[in-house]
């Protein structure tokens, strides 16, 4: 089974706003919309794979790096060679770097890949990897980034009210962090992702400062994010459990990480590390150290629901980080959300990591 086409597609998804719902912040500024970077495979069976790769402020430079440097290595090699596959373009390219968008670029594809498998063989990939006992798995809401109190509060309740059970933040600041914990009660689960802001010293002066609040994890708190020892430092001090793992893109990385002891919790990111195939070697890897891993997927497609794949077949409890998003329009439809009340995401059920999505529409928020 060969493959014939390989193609990026860069999609802009506008944020449902209505009823006055507060625009979320990144980097200062209002971003009402995100992006998503789908990418296709076709093979001279007409079996197609689905794949999704690393967007957020990355977007257009993976779709180059996909278009320019790995479509025309894989283009007519034998789709069903994954690991093979991935090994050989891994090594090939290791010196264009083991992170960023060539790493997020060969993540995209790897989920494709292993979509196709699945259909080829007539099975949901979790079946492919080993099967589960579950059909669904508990999601936490992942909020966006607010910055203020009140809106923090806002959607705090509104995730609580939908079903959800656990709530995260994407706040750095004493007064937002306390706002959602006032709004949960106490006994809710947040976890507080800090986006990096802080160096180890101020880490830990805000780890002393947030404990009366009974946080789940403090995650990513340190800049920059690859200062493992100053994360292990944290961790040695801290009594809120330190969670990272977002902005490492290979299993050695993250075998380092575990080696010096500097995560309660590690969160790989399929789209990140290199797809289903490298995802499965960091929970392998996790749990011989004893660390919890729950993924990062702020993701709206293939790389949300085959990390939801990963996740189902693993022995230990996890959760599915679902991006606290609704969309005025989305070529994946009602497949990404969570259980009215369940808190829950299914786990999909069709032939490879889930449905086709909408061709329609995605040329209409196709931008590249």
């Amino acid at each position: 089974m060969k493959i014939t086409r390989i193609e990026p597609i860069l999609l802009n998804l506008k944020l449902d706003l209505s009823g006055g719902a507060p625009v979320p912040m990144r980097g200062g500024v209002p971003a009402p919309n995100q992006q998503s970077l789908l990418v296709r495979i076709d093979t001279d069976e007409g079996i197609t794979g689905w794949g999704e790769a690393f967007a957020l402020s990355a977007g257009a430079i993976t779709h180059a790096a996909i278009e320019k440097m790995l479509a025309p290595r894989l283009i007519g090699r034998d789709a069903s060679q994954i690991a093979p596959l991935m090994r050989e373009t891994m090594r090939g390219l290791y010196s264009a770097g083991r992170s960023g968008p060539v790493m997020s670029g060969i993540s995209g594809i790897d989920i494709a890949l292993w979509d196709i498998a699945g259909k080829k063989a007539g099975l949901p990939l979790y079946k492919l990897l080993g099967g589960a006992a579950k059909t669904s798995l508990p999601a936490y809401a992942s909020l966006m980034r607010y910055g203020d109190p009140v809106a923090v509060a806002r959607y705090t309740r509104e995730a609580l009210d939908r079903g959800y059970k656990v709530i995260k933040l994407h706040e750095h600041t004493w007064d937002n962090i306390q706002a959602s914990r006032r709004a949960a009660g106490e006994g809710v689960p947040i976890m507080v992702d800090c986006t990096t802001p802080w160096t180890v010293n101020e880490a830990i002066a805000m780890s002393r400062k947030l404990e009366p609040l009974d946080l789940m994890w403090l995650e990513e708190p340190i800049y920059p994010p690859d200062d493992h020892g100053g994360l292990a430092r944290l961790r040695s001090v801290s009594r809120i459990p330190v969670a990272a793992g977002e902005n490492v893109s290979n299993v050695m990385e993250f075998k380092r990480l575990f080696e010096i002891g500097a995560l309660d919790y590690a969160q790989p990111s399929i789209t990140k590390v290199g797809g289903v195939s490298e995802q499965r070697k960091i929970f392998a890897l996790a749990e011989t150290f004893g660390v919890t891993v729950v993924p990062h997927s702020p993701y709206f497609g293939p790389g949300l629901l085959a990390s939801v794949h990963v996740c189902a077949t693993v022995p230990q409890p996890t959760w599915v980080e679902r991006y606290y998003a609704d969309f005025e329009l989305h070529p994946f439809g009602d497949t990404i959300h969570v259980g009215a009340k369940s808190g829950e995401i299914a786990v999909p059920q069709v032939p490879g990591v889930g449905p086709v999505p909408d061709e329609v529409v995605i040329a209409k928020l196709r931008v590249a």
